[in-house]
């Protein structure tokens, strides 16, 4: 483990030409203070954890100070928003502060967000509030717990900086620590703004530092990389979302400037988790017409795909692009399927699973049964005493009738299985969370933060980057949500 500036830096995206990005300083916060920091990002960038104590760290991610070795830059984007296309964004409240390089050969961007403007604010002040940081940062902890690709948070700051929302709020920051930055929107804006060469020395770029083994693989007799590239993209698109709808996870804003070339989940606004399951859930309070709805997410990505398929046009044939397009779907149901059938704790393939799930699906939409909870209670009750579970599943079904039936078809397609009992249940248990990060608990954390107890973000950061565990002594983070929480509205600037 390492100080900050004993870290080793690189800045390959600022080498770029000026049209990628402005470079700019953040703006100072002030009286700043360290919120939370993550240890398990401190151990990806192996830093050491003790540095986000120093008035340096924290000097530093607030604009108070700087560091050798970054070099901010407001990267510039494009994008379809609600599937309308608006040439006017880009990084207006972020700043790329650098690259980490560590001592495995990984290379981690820092994006400061809530640095202050940049060209791309568009009236706006450039800041983030506490309570849309601490969403992010526990956000973007849970899906990595639940081992899902993400965009990681290593740290919230705050200070008294005034923030002029619905109400006055603190000006804070969250330092994003991600793989890569690059979105759909990136290729879009150089598309759009004919800047072909441009794009192809991004596409490039995005080669060389994400996909390598791309550059040996070009010949004559095969397509060229950037259609190799795109079905990349296309096959961790499908994964994200095969993920994303396994966990009963619902992004909120599906623009094409928040989808990550790398198919890491990225920025976190309005999301949600599934309390009660409803497939039309939609989590975003902004999202009238339900473009963003939990069912409507694997469309969606298709949708934005071929947005970014048509965006790489002149580097493609069209032929490759829609044959790229075409292996989404397949690829999706193939990733969803393995992950439900790990939440069954089945092994093997049979004719009549696609009844076993259609049955409960239905089952757990027509009663409003919570997701979660069902999944990790199924997952505790050994094949012998599912005929008479209906105890187990107490305060979960109005109705058990056909809560009895389904346990019945379950356990009879169990018997097909050749793994035993123990290695099923122990299966279900790493594939079936007990803790999700549901909206009323982030509420609460967020309520008490503003009042500077930090206590209960920390306690949320250490079930939700281990949710798998029991955790005894936060039993109560895995209840079933009181009413109020399940009718709590997020909107994007949450």
């Amino acid at each position: 483990m390492r100080t900050l500036s004993e870290l080793t830096f690189s800045n390959t995206y600022s080498e770029l030409p000026s049209v990628f990005g402005t470079q700019i300083k953040p703006q100072p916060l002030t009286d700043p203070f360290l919120v939370s920091v993550n240890p398990k990002v401190c151990t990806l960038l192996e830093l050491d954890l003790d540095e986000a104590s120093t008035d340096y760290f924290v000097d530093l991610f607030t604009g108070n100070d700087e560091l050798h070795g970054f070099s901010p830059i407001a990267m510039k984007y494009t994008g379809h928003q609600f599937g309308q296309y608006n040439p006017d964004l880009g990084d207006g409240r972020g700043l790329l502060m650098g690259e980490v390089l560590t001592s495995q050969g990984e290379k981690w961007d820092i994006h400061l967000k809530g640095s202050g403007t940049t060209p791309y604010s568009r009236q706006g002040d450039g800041r983030a509030v506490l309570r849309s940081s601490i969403r992010e940062y526990l956000g973007s902890a849970a899906m990595h717990g639940l081992g899902i690709r993400t965009t990681h948070a290593l740290a919230v700051l705050s200070s008294t900086t005034p923030v002029y929302r619905e109400q006055v709020e603190r000006g804070t920051t969250l330092i994003r620590v991600a793989e890569s930055h690059l979105r759909f929107g990136h290729f879009e804006y150089l598309f759009y703004t004919n800047r072909h060469a441009e794009l192809k020395l991004l596409a490039d770029y995005l080669i060389r530092h994400h996909f390598p083994d791309l550059l040996q693989q070009e010949s004559d007799s095969t397509p060229n990389r950037y259609a190799i590239m795109f079905h990349q993209i296309v096959s961790l698109t499908a994964e994200m979302i095969a993920d994303w709808q396994s966990v009963g996870f619902a992004h909120g804003v599906m623009n094409t400037d928040n989808m990550s070339v790398l198919g890491l989940t990225f920025d976190y606004g309005p999301y949600g988790f599934l309390d009660d399951y409803n497939p039309g859930f939609i989590c975003n309070h902004s999202d009238y017409s339900g473009r963003y709805a939990f069912n409507q997410q694997p469309s969606i990505a298709l949708w934005n795909l071929s947005a970014l398929g048509y965006a790489l046009s002149p580097l493609i044939d069209k032929s490759l692009i829609d044959e790229a397009l075409n292996t989404y779907q397949t690829q999706l149901q193939l990733h969803y399927s393995k992950r439900m059938r790990n939440k069954l704790g089945l092994t093997e393939k049979h004719d009549q699973d696609s009844d076993l799930y259609s049955e409960m699906f239905r089952l757990l939409a027509n009663q409003g049964v919570d997701y979660t909870v069902f999944f990790r209670t199924l997952s505790t009750i050994p094949k012998e005493e599912l005929a008479s579970s209906i105890p187990h599943f107490e305060g979960l079904f109005s109705c058990t009738t056909t809560l009895s039936q389904w346990l019945q078809h379950y356990a009879t397609r169990l018997e097909l299985e050749s793994i035993n009992d123990q290695e099923r249940l122990g299966q279900m248990q790493q594939s079936n969370p007990k803790y999700i990060l549901r909206n009323y608990l982030a509420q609460q954390a967020i309520v008490l933060a503003e009042q500077g107890d930090f206590s209960m973000v920390d306690k949320l950061l250490l079930v939700l980057t281990d949710p798998y565990s029991e955790h005894p002594e936060y039993e109560d983070y895995a209840a079933l949500p009181p009413q109020w929480g399940k009718e709590l509205e997020v909107s994007c600037s949450s």
